[in-house]
Protein backbone atom coordinates (compact mmCIF):
# COMPACT_ATOMS: atom_id res chain seq x y z
CA UNK A 1 0.00 0.00 0.00
CA UNK A 2 1.30 3.36 -0.56
CA UNK A 3 2.13 5.75 1.84
CA UNK A 4 -0.43 8.42 1.66
CA UNK A 5 -0.58 11.34 4.15
CA UNK A 6 -3.24 11.13 6.73
CA UNK A 7 -6.26 13.72 5.77
CA UNK A 8 -7.27 14.62 9.31
CA UNK A 9 -3.66 15.17 10.35
CA UNK A 10 -3.06 17.55 7.07
CA UNK A 11 -6.16 19.39 7.24
CA UNK A 12 -5.89 23.15 7.91
CA UNK A 13 -7.25 24.21 10.87
CA UNK A 14 -10.95 25.52 11.09
CA UNK A 15 -11.41 29.68 10.70
CA UNK A 16 -14.72 30.96 12.49
CA UNK A 17 -17.71 31.63 10.11
CA UNK A 18 -19.80 33.69 12.42
CA UNK A 19 -17.43 36.80 14.24
CA UNK A 20 -18.45 36.78 18.06
CA UNK A 21 -19.33 40.17 17.64
CA UNK A 22 -22.58 38.74 15.89
CA UNK A 23 -23.73 36.93 19.32
CA UNK A 24 -23.35 40.05 21.40
CA UNK A 25 -25.23 42.40 19.00
CA UNK A 26 -27.83 39.75 18.68
CA UNK A 27 -28.20 39.99 23.00
CA UNK A 28 -27.84 43.60 22.92
CA UNK A 29 -30.71 43.43 20.45
CA UNK A 30 -32.67 41.47 22.89
CA UNK A 31 -31.91 43.63 25.69
CA UNK A 32 -32.92 46.81 23.98
CA UNK A 33 -36.05 45.28 22.89
CA UNK A 34 -36.65 44.27 26.20
CA UNK A 35 -36.35 48.07 27.66
CA UNK A 36 -38.36 49.47 24.68
CA UNK A 37 -41.24 47.12 26.07
CA UNK A 38 -40.93 48.31 29.49
CA UNK A 39 -40.86 51.83 28.14
CA UNK A 40 -44.29 52.91 27.71
CA UNK A 41 -45.40 51.23 31.09
CA UNK A 42 -43.06 53.60 32.53
CA UNK A 43 -44.08 56.44 30.69
CA UNK A 44 -48.00 55.96 30.99
CA UNK A 45 -48.86 53.04 33.47
CA UNK A 46 -50.68 49.99 33.67
CA UNK A 47 -53.28 51.26 30.71
CA UNK A 48 -50.68 50.27 28.02
CA UNK A 49 -51.67 47.19 28.79
CA UNK A 50 -54.97 47.17 26.80
CA UNK A 51 -53.22 48.94 24.13
CA UNK A 52 -51.07 45.70 23.75
CA UNK A 53 -53.72 43.49 24.10
CA UNK A 54 -54.96 44.50 20.22
CA UNK A 55 -51.33 45.97 18.70
CA UNK A 56 -49.25 43.15 20.37
CA UNK A 57 -48.20 40.99 16.42
CA UNK A 58 -46.99 44.45 15.67
CA UNK A 59 -44.55 45.17 18.42
CA UNK A 60 -43.82 41.15 18.41
CA UNK A 61 -42.85 41.18 15.01
CA UNK A 62 -39.91 44.40 16.28
CA UNK A 63 -38.51 41.47 17.91
CA UNK A 64 -36.51 39.69 14.88
CA UNK A 65 -35.85 43.23 13.94
CA UNK A 66 -34.02 43.93 16.97
CA UNK A 67 -31.64 41.29 16.82
CA UNK A 68 -30.70 42.12 13.31
CA UNK A 69 -30.16 45.65 14.14
CA UNK A 70 -27.86 44.33 17.12
CA UNK A 71 -26.18 42.70 14.83
CA UNK A 72 -25.66 44.65 12.02
CA UNK A 73 -24.54 47.88 14.42
CA UNK A 74 -22.05 44.73 15.95
CA UNK A 75 -20.96 44.26 12.59
CA UNK A 76 -20.80 47.99 11.43
CA UNK A 77 -18.77 48.66 15.22
CA UNK A 78 -16.35 45.95 15.64
CA UNK A 79 -14.48 45.78 18.78
CA UNK A 80 -16.33 48.60 20.54
CA UNK A 81 -18.87 47.07 22.55
CA UNK A 82 -20.24 50.26 24.41
CA UNK A 83 -20.77 51.88 21.26
CA UNK A 84 -22.94 49.21 19.80
CA UNK A 85 -24.71 49.04 22.88
CA UNK A 86 -26.00 52.65 22.78
CA UNK A 87 -26.59 52.45 18.93
CA UNK A 88 -28.62 49.32 19.18
CA UNK A 89 -30.45 50.87 22.00
CA UNK A 90 -31.05 54.36 20.51
CA UNK A 91 -32.16 52.81 17.05
CA UNK A 92 -34.58 50.20 18.36
CA UNK A 93 -35.85 52.20 20.90
CA UNK A 94 -36.68 55.11 18.22
CA UNK A 95 -38.05 52.05 15.96
CA UNK A 96 -40.59 50.96 19.07
CA UNK A 97 -41.44 54.68 19.96
CA UNK A 98 -42.86 55.39 16.24
CA UNK A 99 -44.39 52.36 15.92
CA UNK A 100 -46.16 53.02 19.37
CA UNK A 101 -46.90 56.34 18.40
CA UNK A 102 -48.14 55.65 14.88
CA UNK A 103 -50.90 53.31 16.42
CA UNK A 104 -52.12 56.08 19.19
CA UNK A 105 -52.21 58.58 16.75
CA UNK A 106 -54.48 56.80 14.02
Amino acid sequence: MPDLPDPVINMPPHTKEWPSTLVAGGCFGIFAYCLSLLSPFVAFGSSVLFFFLYTWPFFLALLPVAIFLGMAVSVWQPQKLLVTFILTLVIVSGSFWVLFYMFVGW
